[in-house]
């Protein structure tokens, strides 16, 4: 079965980082592809950070690129979502999807999901 975890949101000021963490369980990440999403309050949800660790691409949305990394760490099966220089309209629930295959910018293709964590960023 797979399931996927998130952690690591809270709230921070704005210049601030954080680090999200996404554990994988049932899945291989050679020939899964991670994305991270964000839903902000009455906005529609948006990929953040996409990668592929079968041919290792990665996507980086434009508002985020220079502050936002994809990395993870095989060994402990977990993705992770580092956040530099936080702003105000960072602030969303941060979610962790998987696919087979490549990454993928939309968020029908992502067969598995976590939870979510929150991430609200201060003036």
């Amino acid at each position: 079965e797979v399931q996927l975890v998130e952690s690591g949101g809270g709230l921070v000021q704005a210049g601030g980082s954080l680090r999200l963490s996404c554990v994988a369980s049932g899945i291989s990440f050679d020939d899964y592809a991670i994305g991270w999403f964000r839903q902000a309050p009455g906005k529609e949800r948006e990929a953040v950070v996409c990668s592929s660790f079968s041919d290792d691409s990665t996507y980086v949305a434009q508002s985020v690129e220079g502050r936002f990394t994809i990395s993870s760490d095989i060994a402990k099966k977990t993705a992770y979502l580092q956040m530099n220089a936080l702003r105000p309209e960072d602030t969303a629930i941060y979610y962790c999807a998987a696919r087979p295959g490549q990454e993928a910018l939309d968020e029908d293709a992502y067969d598995y999901w976590g939870q979510g964590t929150q991430v609200t960023v201060s003036k």
